[in-house]
């Protein structure tokens, strides 16, 4: 039987996916005899290419396959990172360049005419002998889909789940061999070949919460817009862009930060949003054991405002996300609908305080019981773990349709939240922005897209420098040179 990337039937009227095997994967692999290359793992044992050599037919497809373990023998190999660290993107990526200078030095096209070669290559700790860090690795291959064609390359960091080093190892083997056969037999669907990545998996085993694809083969990939596919499709909870709007490691930025993070749609970013950024943020390197150069401001956008008519608009995500980095912010995009998980994610990467800045409505909405009713606790459990780590709300104020400025002395909560919400505005959780422009209380982003989309004039000054001429630029937001002439006439 030959082997598709998934064997479709049909039983009834429904669509049954067959996935294939893992030892199917790799045997398809050793089969093609275009295909070789080299194994290099580094932590776990060499758990992928067991599969390869088990599965049968592997002369024709491994060159090579190693492990350096020890570290002086893996600094002879590869070199003496800077930071002397071992599971990291830039030891990972060393491994596979030498891996593929050999191959291309050892093996000459001449008598290779037809070979694609890769260097397939793992460094990770799996999870301690205590049990306290489940363990994280860097996975990667760069290959060739033609012979006379530079490498394509595709880089992934994970984070183990389970509790057993041993099924560690296997989940990581598994994995290897999806990203072996995806490589070569899904790079014109990158998308599919993310998802292909958990076949004979289970998301309770590993999450993947970084990607990125480069070279000729990936040349109109946008990895921000692959991260993205991480989150919608289960993989993270989480991805992050530095203000370059480059994919980042969250667990490398985050790392011991004090972090100051602002939520909203930023649809499009507002004076509003700079105000209370500007404003929060004087404020939070006040607090007392707030390092100022070891604090982080990240701007959030939940999965749930990406959504439109139900699903992942991803041109708007686009949007927002270049918006927010040509202003040099750190954005990131996560599942998060409640505030408190989005503390508990900072908790899991730093200990150092935290900040939320917000506006008011936000606030109220964090004292609605609805969202907390799949706890057990329900509200104050959440609230438990929203404040634990001697977290601090800064309030930005709303004006009210009667003019009435609206802070934290006067917000209305539901009467059964006033003494909860009494009892944290007491203990000074929350904490007014003061001396906020108070032109700026009456910009709404909702108005604003409305105004673009419309091609009304006006909403330009209610943007920060900048943004209204990428927006103009780029036709971003339903924006067409053609609607404000019409509109002027």
């Amino acid at each position: 039987m030959k082997l598709t990337e998934k064997d479709i039937t049909l039983k009834g009227d429904k669509i049954i996916e067959h996935v294939p095997s893992t030892k199917d994967k790799a045997l398809r692999i050793n089969l093609n005899e275009n295909v070789y290359g080299t194994f290099s793992e580094i932590g776990a044992g060499q758990e992928t290419v067991r599969h390869f050599f088990r599965a049968g037919g592997s002369s024709g497809t491994i060159a090579k396959a190693m492990s350096a373990y020890d570290k002086d023998f893996s600094d002879a190999i590869y070199g003496i990172e800077d930071d002397a660290r071992y599971v990291t993107e830039s030891r990972l990526k060393k491994m596979l360049m030498h891996e593929v200078h050999i191959i291309e030095n050892r093996l000459k096209r001449d008598k290779h005419p037809s070979k694609m070669f890769f260097s397939y290559a793992n460094t990770v700790a799996t999870i301690d002998f205590a049990k306290q860090f489940k363990g994280h690795g860097w996975v990667g291959i760069k290959y060739q889909v033609e012979p006379d064609e530079d490498y394509n390359e595709i880089t992934l960091h994970i984070r183990f789940k389970e509790n057993d080093a041993r099924l560690q190892q296997e989940t990581l083997g598994i994995l290897g061999v999806n990203l072996v056969y995806g490589a070569f037999y899904k790079y014109n669907d990158p998308k599919k070949l993310l998802r292909y990545l958990y076949d004979n998996l289970d998301k309770d085993q590993l999450e993947i919460d970084t990607i990125n694809f480069s070279g000729p083969r990936f040349a109109d990939v946008d990895n921000r817009l692959m991260s993205l596919q991480l989150v919608k499709n289960g993989m993270t909870d989480a991805v992050m862009f530095n203000p370059q709007g480059k994919n980042v490691l969250p667990a490398a930025i985050l790392y011991k930060k004090n972090i100051l993070a602002l939520r909203g749609s930023f649809r499009p970013v507002t004076k509003v949003n700079i105000d209370m950024l500007e404003k929060s943020h004087k404020m939070f390197i006040e607090e007392n054991k707030v390092d100022k150069n070891k604090t982080l401001v990240v701007f959030e956008i939940t999965l749930s405002n990406l959504r439109s008519e139900g699903e992942i608009n991803e041109r708007d995500f686009m949007d927002r996300a270049e918006l927010l980095c040509s202003l040099g912010q750190t954005v990131m995009i996560s599942n998060f609908q409640e505030y408190y998980k989005v503390v508990e994610y900072f908790s899991s990467y730093t200990k150092a305080r935290m900040g939320l800045a917000m506006g008011v409505n936000n606030l109220v909405d964090i004292f609605d019981e609805k969202y907390y009713r799949h706890l057990s606790g329900g509200i104050l459990e959440a609230f438990g773990k929203l404040f634990y780590r001697d977290l601090k709300v800064f309030l930005y104020p709303m004006k009210d349709e009667d003019g009435t400025i609206i802070n934290s002395e006067n917000l209305k909560v539901h009467p059964r939240m006033k003494e909860l919400y009494k009892f944290f505005k007491f203990n000074g959780k929350v904490i007014d922005i003061p001396d906020v422009h108070e032109d700026h209380l009456n910009i709404f982003s909702r108005e604003v897209l409305k105004m673009i989309s419309k091609g009304q004039t006006g909403w330009e000054d209610m943007l920060p420098a900048g943004i209204a001429e990428l927006i103009k630029k780029n036709n971003l937001f339903g924006y067409h040179p053609e609607n404000e002439l019409t509109e002027h006439k």
